[in-house]
């Protein structure tokens, strides 16, 4: 077997606008790993279409999102930047491990009874298989590890179990078993107006995110408008267990200063939240601002980014191919 340091993949959907959400559980984490680990960050517009997309604003997500990973810091000259749609052998893969994986396994999957709610009759088989996709996303690569949240344990299990029955059905160690890196304060981060709901793209009300196509001036109003609660900020974050609105700030906080929620709770104890949110919103704009402009910068140059895109996704394909090709070995496929 190929030597080769540890690997991580991971990817966002280029659906609606990149948020806070998106920034403080996924990409800012990848920032920090792309110096440790050969990194790997995609695009997933496969997984996007599993629900209808408009395709020029597919299109345009596409390099919004890839715009957003190089603002925030990813690098595309140390690591790979593409989207999956150009790298045919995710779809591949997918359909190997379609015929891998069991009903019984995708039926437990509690994000496709979410998103299919009361009407997964009428839901698209890619929203029913998508988790099959998403290991083939990881292990097309042999990726040893994956930045996820605390939503997607649920499916990096799965790529496990898919993995390791791969290798006992074919009596091989090829696929490694994939390890979770779960990272930072506000591993998830909820909505400004709900702290009981994610922080989401397709939230109606435009308060309850902040995006980052945001200008500072509405990142700071949306800040001062999040919801809170009237009693003071406690000492502990403990004490703040039954409050989800103003625990979700705190970590927000925590989180965009690199402290923990324990250290804002202490800093803050007894205080209302006036003063705070426009410590955090001053803190926010700070952080989230330049990312802002240089995405807009960015994206206004079409080029830039589709070169990135399409120099990463030859990367992916040429690191990718002779994985694939043993796969196909192993399955028994006729290779010409």
């Amino acid at each position: 077997m190929t030597e080769f340091k540890q690997r991580i993949f991971s990817g966002v959907q280029p659906t609606g606008n990149l948020t806070l959400g998106n920034y403080l559980g996924a990409i800012r984490n990848w920032v920090a790993l792309q110096k440790k680990y050969e990194s790997i960050f995609c695009v997933v517009d496969l997984h996007a279409i599993t629900v209808w997309q408009d395709p020029a604003a597919l299109r345009d997500a596409t390099r919004e999102v890839a715009a957003g990973m190089i603002a925030s810091g990813i690098d595309p000259k140390e690591c790979i930047i593409f989207n999956q749609s150009q790298v045919p052998g995710h779809a591949e893969l997918a359909w190997i491990f379609n015929c891998v994986a069991r009903m019984g396994w995708l039926n437990r999957m509690t994000q496709f009874k979410d998103k299919a709610g009361k009407n997964k009759e009428r839901a698209s088989v890619g929203l029913y298989v998508y988790p099959d996709l998403m290991a083939a996303d990881i292990l097309l690569y042999k990726a040893t590890h994956v930045p996820v949240g605390e939503d997607q344990k649920q499916h990096l299990e799965l790529a496990r179990d898919i993995a390791q029955k791969f290798n006992s059905d074919y009596g091989v160690d090829f696929f490694p078993v994939v390890e979770p890196l779960i990272l930072g304060e506000a591993k998830r981060v909820m909505s400004l107006r709900d702290g009981n709901a994610k922080m989401s793209k397709s939230d109606p009300s435009e308060n309850s995110r902040i995006n980052l196509t945001d200008s500072r001036d509405t990142i700071a109003k949306k800040i001062r408008k999040a919801r809170t609660d009237s009693a003071a900020i406690a000492g502990t974050i403990e004490e703040m267990a039954d409050r989800p609105e103003a625990r979700n700030l705190i970590n927000i906080f925590a989180a965009l200063s690199d402290q923990t929620a324990g250290d804002i709770c202490a800093a803050y104890d007894g205080q209302g939240f006036a003063a705070f949110k426009n410590d955090l919103a001053e803190l926010s704009v700070s952080v989230l601002g330049p990312i802002t402009e240089e995405m807009k910068r960015l994206t206004d140059e079409k080029t830039y980014i589709d070169q990135i895109l399409k120099t990463g996704s030859e990367k992916a394909r040429a690191l990718s191919a002779p994985i694939l090709k043993e796969v196909h070995n192993i399955v028994g496929f006729l290779q010409s």
